[in-house]
């Protein structure tokens, strides 16, 4: 992998409406393309159950496994504490309590209601969702930032069953890391069901997996086919595919502290998307710079991933002033999103598309997806205009809820019949006018 894309720079105002939206559409792949192709596998599981997921181990993942093994049993956690170096351990149970203070602020009062006027009392009442599946994936390593990031936050909400799904690992057995966090966000299933048939398993649930309402989480191409299959069977959360970055950037910005932060999202695959975005072409040149000198502290594989990522994905775009660079900004609407600037927040009121805004660099993506305790699963492909980040709502239903005293009913009773007759709903006016005379 010597000859490696260099860090390509582009000026905004030399580009077409087609190339400004080609950039935007970030080499997407299209779930149709997987549809055809997981559609088998999913009816398989749907239909045999524990048969198809110990078959398609064995045939995608390689291993040798029988349907006890699918779940991943009780001793295997306390192993995967002996597994685990210590200072991991440390910095899984800092995260937990890092992603579990900032999500319990996001949690509702159970019932939240208003007296609208005299006897009228209105408002909500938010229920968990029964039973959630926290998928983490494995195919590019092992995740168990994505534990944490998806189950704490159905444990805060009061999901009453949870359970994790990820694929098994070379060996056939579960990534120790992942088993720490997953008993460190308080949840004790976890079962070794990857990709499509994962997904299928938990949609329809089989002989050892059960059936849940909601599966969360990122993954390939293939877990986004999967979900569109099986939804009619169970609710998705955010979408989130290829990792994907921006920095905004002002002249106060190091150059060598963004190509370290450029380099973050970067390197998590070939699919992966990173851009700078700056209005200072001698800052964005610097920047090129440091990247080409950081990129060989990566691994090979990683190298590659980062370069293509900022040389054929991505890239640094040098924008007409710092309207044109929030346009942009707002434009591709980034799952992250990085301020550069001694001044972050004279920039934060302009932005209004981005799963995270990260402000300053003393802010970097890393921390982010592991320590902080923001979520770090957050919506791609542009879902970031109207998608959020994964939280504790994802996993709560809000119900409408409402109560009249006589008097409330009193006073709403003639406007009630009034819209009724209007909209020709004769049943709708009888319920007021027959009780009129029985009161």
């Amino acid at each position: 992998m010597t000859d490696l894309p260099s860090p390509r720079l582009l000026h905004l105002a030399a580009l077409s409406a087609a190339e400004r939206a080609a950039l935007c559409a970030r080499g997407l792949i299209d779930v149709g393309d997987y549809l055809d192709r997981a559609r088998p596998i999913v009816e398989a599981v749907r239909d045999e159950g524990d048969v198809a997921l110990v078959r398609f181990a064995g045939a995608f993942d390689k291993v040798t496994m029988a349907a006890e093994q699918i779940r991943v049993a009780h001793e295997a956690f306390e192993a995967a504490y002996n597994a685990v170096p210590d200072a991991m351990v440390a910095a899984i149970r800092e995260a937990a309590e890092n992603i579990r203070a900032v999500h319990a602020q996001q949690k509702p009062p159970r019932l939240d209601m208003i007296e609208v006027r005299p006897g009228v009392m209105a408002g909500d009442r938010y229920v968990p969702i029964e039973a959630v599946a926290c998928y983490v994936p494995r195919g590019k390593g092992s995740f168990p930032s994505v534990t944490l990031m998806t189950a704490i936050p159905a444990k805060v909400a009061g999901v009453p069953r949870i359970v994790v799904i990820t694929p098994p690992g070379p060996d056939g057995t579960c990534d120790a890391g992942t088993l720490v966090a997953a008993r460190e966000a308080g949840v004790s299933e976890v079962y070794l069901a990857g990709g499509a048939q994962g997904v299928a398993a938990v949609a329809y649930g089989t002989e050892t997996v059960p059936r849940c309402s909601k599966i969360v989480g990122p993954g390939s191409p293939w877990i986004g086919a999967a979900m569109e299959l099986c939804a009619e069977a169970i609710a998705t959360g955010p979408p989130a595919g290829p990792s994907e970055s921006m920095v905004l950037a002002d002249g106060t910005a190091d150059p060598d502290r963004l190509a370290l932060d450029l380099l973050v999202e970067a390197e998590h695959g070939d699919d992966s998307t990173t851009f700078l975005v700056t209005w200072d072409e001698t800052l964005a040149r610097a920047t090129a710079e440091r990247i080409e000198h950081h990129l060989w502290s990566l691994s090979e594989e990683r190298r590659f991933f980062a370069a293509t990522a900022l040389g054929v994905n991505g890239g640094l775009l040098v924008a007409a002033d710092r309207d044109d660079a929030l346009a942009f900004v707002n434009e591709f609407a980034a799952e992250h999103l990085q301020i550069a600037s001694t001044v972050p927040h004279d920039y934060l009121d302009a932005v209004t598309n981005a799963g995270e805004v990260l402000l300053g660099q003393d802010a970097p993506f890393s921390m982010a997806n592991f320590m902080i305790g923001v979520n770090a699963v957050l919506p791609t492909g542009g879902k970031a205009a109207t998608h959020s980040a994964l939280g504790v709502m994802d996993y709560i239903k809000r119900q409408s809820i409402a109560e009249l005293t006589p008097e409330g009913y009193d006073a709403l009773a003639n406007q009630t019949e009034t819209f009724a007759r209007y909209e020709g709903f004769d049943a709708h006016a009888l319920a007021i006018a027959a009780r009129r005379n029985t009161r």
